[in-house]
């Protein structure tokens, strides 16, 4: 009989990010962004129900049955905290649970320019950490919220789906909703927000129209607003957020964001080069007039050109970053390909960079 305490305390002791419970093979690990099997039997439908009924609460199970997924969240002992999803395929259940890190991380841990740090002062405004699932966001909203709490006295409030890392009262005062438990939607829990006088929102995901809405409602009335989306590079986020109403709204909302956006990061996680642990590449936005200008007209095709010449605020083109780490030895050239918003480009670089660097080299030889 498999136990998940046997291995959930695998997950942990390898420091796997993720961990796979599927019918008709052993259970699967994610180590470093490659998926392993574990040296186990393999799964029966019987297992992966037992599984799941160990560790999925009473209302979770109600929604399995009702619409065919639930997600939580669950702490194995003290020993670390997992966001679960159980969903149904093909008639079975199948659960994947991701490992939420337990320590905070610094700004310089996580790899972010020094120039998102004076944004956490900010009075107002709606701040983006955006990419596809798995990218590190949530690991980066709560560095962000921990710094802000240590720093400032402000009153915190985060809607989570579910609540990931757990923040003390610091300098600030911090609550914590749980869509699911403390509230039944973003949707719902934005819509009341206003009401419990809070400085900074976190909002989990920006998932649907009406949450998107009462983000952007609330840091043009003088709040500080995190928010993501499964989005890919700034120029992207812009358009999926106009994109996301009807057309008889996007030109108000152009108006709107350009007012209440002060940045974006966008981000993407890569394993090292080494070969143990990942390395995060951003792309960074700040909103300068000029940024303002061309959300406003309808001209963000133009927004790459003027995050390449906005190197004096941070920005950096998520490209041109994996580029850098690539350069330092940090990254393998495969791995900054596949995760670049436009590969080829990317790679014609890489490889014109080698080229130079070997006449270089020759040059140097020659000389002796």
């Amino acid at each position: 009989m498999v136990l998940i305490d046997r291995l959930l305390e695998t997950v942990i002791t390898q420091n796997a990010s993720d961990l796979h419970i599927v019918v008709g093979r052993p259970p699967v690990i994610r180590l470093h962004q490659r998926l392993r099997s574990l040296n186990t039997k393999v799964l029966t439908p019987d297992d992966t129900v037992g599984l799941m009924k160990s560790i999925t609460p009473e209302r979770c199970q109600q929604e399995l049955q009702e619409t065919g997924t639930t997600d939580f969240g669950f702490a194995y002992e003290d020993r670390g905290r997992f966001r679960v999803s159980v969903f149904k395929q093909r008639g079975r259940v199948s659960i994947a649970l991701r490992l939420i890190p337990t320590k905070l991380l610094s700004f310089e841990e996580i790899g972010l320019p020094p120039q998102v740090r004076p944004l956490m002062f900010a009075p107002r405004g709606l701040f983006l950490v955006t990419g596809p699932t798995g990218s590190g966001k949530t690991t980066t909203l709560a560095t962000m919220i921990d710094y802000i709490n240590s720093n400032i006295d402000r009153h915190i409030i985060t809607v989570e789906d579910p609540i990931e890392y757990y923040h003390e009262h610091k300098k600030s005062i911090i609550n914590q909703r749980e869509v699911g438990v403390d509230v039944p939607s973003f949707s719902e829990a934005l819509r009341r927000v206003l009401r419990m006088d809070p400085d900074v929102i976190l909002v989990g995901e920006m998932r649907d129209l009406e949450t998107i809405q009462a983000a952007i409602t609330a840091a043009e009335t003088g709040h500080l607003v995190f928010g993501t989306l499964h989005t890919t590079g700034a120029e992207g986020t812009v358009n999926r957020i106009i994109d996301a109403f009807p057309t008889d709204q996007q030109e108000q909302i152009r108006v709107q964001l350009s007012v209440s956006i002060i940045a974006i990061v966008s981000q993407q996680l890569l394993p090292r080069a080494a070969g143990k642990g990942l390395i995060a590449a951003y792309e960074f936005l700040v909103t300068t007039p000029a940024i303002r200008n061309l959300i406003r007209e309808n001209k963000t095709y133009r927004i790459d050109s003027i995050i390449q010449t906005g190197r004096k605020f941070g920005m950096v083109l998520l490209d041109d970053h994996l580029y850098e780490l690539y350069q330092r030895g940090l990254i393998t050239m495969e791995d900054a390909i596949f995760k670049a918003k436009k590969p080829a480009e990317l790679e014609a670089k890489i490889r014109q960079g080698s080229v130079v660097s070997e006449e270089e080299g020759a040059g140097l030889r020659t000389e002796e």
